[in-house]
């Protein structure tokens, strides 16, 4: 049966060269139209959601901020100050936070190596920062260690950007920077990452050092923030209301008093982003399925009038005891076989241009948006399955039409 089927749809394309070509080009302009805009929208999607989570995952960046209600006989307005025994106590009393790090800043923090000089955000912190906030070292050097902290060293991991002004193409690993008059020795630098979300300016412009050496060298007691990740995302609304409510008792505010704790909710950032991301590709497949419509709607017409044309044909076939399912099923065969083989085309074109643009290099950080489409498995389904809807639609109106034609009637059609 599929041996016959596809003899005679081999037999229509070579009567009908132009007519085929042009349906079936109509089918892979409008593939190419659904798979390029959903690889652009995936990787759009990609990109802001790794520019996000390249500033950390999971995490909540908590801030002393000031009380806006009255608690247990205190006034509004006061400031509320944080420190590291904070985060110790934060972490002595939820076991369900997996790992915390307080940051002290400095803006303004000049640098000097050589002639070279310049000024950067400087930040005090542990060493679990690496993982939280995703700052990894290039080969040859390292983060911050125990170590270096519990000893007060003076050492120095900068971000590529700021090494790279100052250092040029010296390898900065093992040279002593003068730090606001202080030598510091260079551990590690960043390696580069593509950030989308910062707090106080992007990772790869700024120095990092050891919380108790920034604390010894400029004498800060407050942090200018603590950093807490939980284990799990599932456990991060938890764990959010349990620091409200240990630190409300440590420094005497209600516990539902929002402004007195500021958080940034890395989570709901990560959340929304993903909404956003998931509302652009649903957008752009719209449009390119819409492309994609138009062209079925072209193979329906088609099928139509192949039928009017092959009515005496089909009619000889009902008289020698062809039956209507026969019939029905050639139609929509062919008009299957036309939206697939069309779809293939346009597929392998769409992965070509994918690739294409991939290759061109992203030199800044708004080509990297646009200019990393992802071709993946879930849109090649997403296209086969609109691709066979189609060529089921565009065949079966038409085919039933076939079935229906009167033998007699149709022997003496002209």
């Amino acid at each position: 049966m599929f041996r016959i089927l596809l003899q005679e749809f081999i037999g229509d394309l070579r009567a009908q060269k132009t007519r085929a070509f042009l349906t079936m080009f109509a089918i892979t302009w409008g593939t190419i139209a659904v798979v390029i805009l959903l690889s652009f929208g995936e990787g759009l999607k990609y990109t802001i959601s790794t520019g996000l989570l390249n500033a950390g995952e999971r995490l909540y960046m908590v801030y002393g901020g000031t009380t806006s209600r009255v608690f247990e006989g205190l006034p509004t307005g006061r400031r509320i100050r944080l420190t590291e025994e904070d985060l110790d106590l934060l972490r002595r009393s939820i076991p369900e936070i997996e790992m915390g790090s307080p940051s002290y800043g400095r803006w303004g923090t000049s640098l000097k190596w050589g002639e070279n000089n310049t000024t950067t955000y400087m930040e005090g912190v542990y060493p679990e920062f690496a993982e939280m906030r995703r700052v990894f070292p290039r080969a040859g050097g390292r983060f911050l260690n125990q170590d270096d902290l519990d000893r007060r060293r003076r050492v120095l991991f900068l971000g590529n950007d700021i090494a790279d002004r100052l250092f040029g193409d010296t390898d900065p690993v093992g040279q002593t920077v003068t730090l606001d008059a202080l030598p510091f020795t260079v551990i590690g630098v960043m390696q580069a990452k593509f950030q989308d979300s910062s707090n106080n300016g992007p990772d790869a412009d700024r120095a990092v050092v050891p919380a108790s050496t920034l604390k010894t060298v400029y004498g800060y007691r407050f942090v200018s923030h603590l950093l807490v990740r939980p284990r799990d995302a599932s456990q991060s609304t938890y764990v959010k209301r349990r620091m409200f409510e240990v630190l409300g008792r440590r420094h005497t505010f209600d516990p539902d008093d929002e402004r007195a704790l500021p958080m940034w909710d890395f989570l709901e950032d990560q959340k929304m982003v993903d909404g956003i991301g998931l509302g652009i590709q649903i957008f752009l497949g719209l449009v390119g399925a819409f492309t994609l419509l138009v062209a079925g709607v072209g193979v329906a017409n088609i099928m139509y009038v192949v039928v009017r044309e092959r009515t005496r044909e089909i009619g000889i076939k009902m008289a020698v005891g062809a039956r209507r399912r026969h019939i029905m099923a050639q139609f929509v065969f062919e008009a299957m076989l036309i939206a697939l083989t069309g779809g293939a085309v346009g597929l392998a074109v769409s992965g070509v241009i994918v690739a294409a643009v991939n290759a061109i290099p992203a030199e800044d950080q708004a080509m990297q948006y646009i200019a990393n489409p992802i071709l993946s498995w879930p849109i090649a389904l997403i296209c086969g399955s609109i691709l066979v809807m189609i060529g089921l639609v565009a065949g079966i109106l038409p085919a039933r039409r076939a079935a229906a034609v009167d033998p007699i009637e149709s022997l003496r059609y002209e």
